[in-house]
Order: C-alpha cells, then sequence, then structure tokens
C-alpha cells in the first residue's frame, strides 16, 4: 500500500522537485514520495496537461523547459524554522564569502514568506544560539568563487602558505570542497605537483581565477577517496 500525499500536494512537491536539478529520473521522483513508477507517469501527464513544459529524454528523465518560471514557492512554518536555523549555523561558518551569500538569499526567501510566518521566523533568529566559533573569526573568502571555478572548469592561481610556513605560487585544477574541523579543504590538481593535492582556504594568501579552462577529470569525489585510501 502506498503512502500517498495529497495529491496536489505531492504534484506540487515533485514540480519543485523537477525545478531543483537538470534533469530528474522517474525512479527519484518515485523514491522520494513512495509513490509507484506508474503513478509517477500519471503525476506527469497532469503536470503536462496544465501547461508546464516538461521534456521527456528517452532512458534519463524529466526536465522542464529552460527559462520556465513560476510563482514564488510558498514555504511551510517547519520549512521556514529550517532555514533559519541553516542560516544561524551558516553564520558561524569561518568562510566569509558563504555566510555574506547565504543573508543575501536568507533575505529574498523571507520575502516570499506568509506574513503570519514573518514575526514567527524573527523571534526564532533571537532565540538560536550556535556555540561554535564563539568569535566569530573568518579565516576565508573564496569558497563561493571557488565554487563557481569547479563547476565553470576554471583554473586558478594561488599565493599558498603551508602549515610549515613554507610559501609557494601555485596553477590548479579546482574539482572538491570538503569541510572539516570548521576548515574548508580544496582538492585540486596541482600542476606544480602533476597530482592532487588538498589545500586548506585559510592558507591562500592570494587566489585569482583565470579564464583559461581544463578539462573535467574523469574521476568522480568517491573515486578519489579510494585512490587516496590507497595512497595513505
Amino acid at each position: 500500500m502506498e503512502k500517498e500525499k495529497p495529491r496536489l500536494a505531492r504534484l506540487t512537491a515533485i514540480l519543485t522537485q523537477l525545478q531543483s536539478k537538470k534533469i530528474v529520473t522517474a525512479r527519484t521522483i518515485a523514491e522520494k514520495h513512495q509513490i509507484s513508477i506508474r503513478t509517477v507517469y500519471r503525476d506527469i501527464r497532469t503536470l503536462e496537461k496544465s501547461g508546464i513544459p516538461i521534456y521527456t529524454e528517452e532512458g534519463k528523465g524529466y526536465s522542464i523547459m529552460e527559462g520556465y518560471t513560476l510563482p514564488p514557492i510558498m514555504f511551510t512554518e517547519q520549512e521556514a524554522n529550517a532555514l533559519i536555523t541553516a542560516g544561524q549555523i551558516i553564520n558561524k561558518n569561518k568562510d566569509k564569502s558563504l555566510s555574506d551569500q547565504y543573508q543575501y538569499a536568507i533575505e529574498k526567501i523571507k520575502a516570499v514568506l506568509k506574513y503570519s510566518q514573518k514575526g514567527k521566523t524573527a523571534l526564532l533568529t533571537e532565540r538560536i544560539q550556535i556555540r561554535t566559533n564563539n568569535e566569530n573569526e573568518k579565516s576565508s573568502n573564496y569558497l563561493i568563487q571557488l565554487q563557481t571555478a569547479i563547476t565553470d572548469y576554471q583554473i586558478v592561481k594561488i599565493e599558498y602558505l603551508s602549515l610549515e610556513n613554507k610559501a609557494t605560487k601555485r596553477e590548479i585544477e579546482p574539482f572538491a570542497l570538503i569541510h572539516t574541523q570548521d576548515n574548508w579543504i580544496l582538492i585540486a590538481f596541482c600542476k606544480l605537483r602533476n597530482d592532487f593535492r588538498a589545500f586548506r582556504l585559510d592558507c591562500m594568501q592570494q587566489m585569482h581565477i583565470s579564464q583559461k579552462v581544463f578539462q573535467p577529470h574523469k574521476i568522480s569525489l568517491q573515486e578519489y577517496f579510494k585512490q587516496a585510501r590507497k595512497n595513505w
């Protein structure tokens, strides 16, 4: 027996899911909403009949026509609370670019909250305290730029001061970002060492993202970790 949401709520949730990714498979939709594949097909047809421009890519999944927009999505009180809580945690993050950009984003989110929710979110903001990084130290300001460099395959030039106080200049191909022990670590292919290396963002003295691009690496992050464990 399927544990179905009310159909209107499920259709809205499926539409949000389709908007959040470039392509979504029927199986992913079925698993998320605990429905059968047949029900997914029926729901997709219903959305198409209502005028939503959904494209089916054979063997891949569903996508919404590029450029198509919908009115702002209304958040439930629980979803709004989760966003406010996430904001308080992110404010304590040591990368300034992340905390700044989240604040810009959360202001836009607050703008579409129902009037009755706005007072509650303001109250909750005052009543949550995150007891990490009490000095609110910001040790880097590169995270958001590096995220763009990863997705656009842009070569990055850095001046790096290691924990051993050794200064080097590197040209790197950014691959992945890891957050551990309050620090952000960039995994990148280093042209100086001709291999993957890990760089702490708080050790970067200068950074410049060039217009030069590199060929995407034919390896997943999981495969990288598997190879790194062998090397260790």
